[in-house]
């Protein structure tokens, strides 16, 4: 599967579950470890984890076993799907961290 074509099932798989304010950074020209990033976030832990959980399933359907990070604590999840990173935060985490930032050479597209 193609990285854009995982990209899109990604950010679908977000939106299913209502993720809010969906970015994408395509990093192919800077990172050596992904070529795209997903930041997202969700109003409540359950919806935290019911993003991740959305991202799994996806990913589990297409033959990739993603690695999961943070799934227990549900303030910051980190899902690695092949050549897509997803980072889900719950809101207060995302404005903390403002992971956004780190991303800045990458080209940004609001989803």
């Amino acid at each position: 599967m193609q990285s854009e074509e995982l990209l899109q099932l990604m950010i679908e798989a977000c939106d299913d579950k209502r993720a809010e304010d969906i970015m994408k950074f395509n990093v192919t020209e800077t990172s050596s470890v992904t070529d795209y990033y997903i930041i997202c976030h969700g109003t409540s832990d359950r919806q935290v984890q019911a993003i991740a959980d959305e991202i799994k399933e996806v990913a589990k359907d297409y033959g990739i076993e993603p690695v999961v990070e943070g799934y227990r604590e549900a303030k910051w999840i980190l899902c690695d799907v092949d050549n897509v990173v997803i980072h889900v935060f719950h809101k207060p985490e995302r404005d903390y961290y403002n992971l956004e930032r780190l991303f800045q050479n990458g080209e940004h597209v609001e989803v």
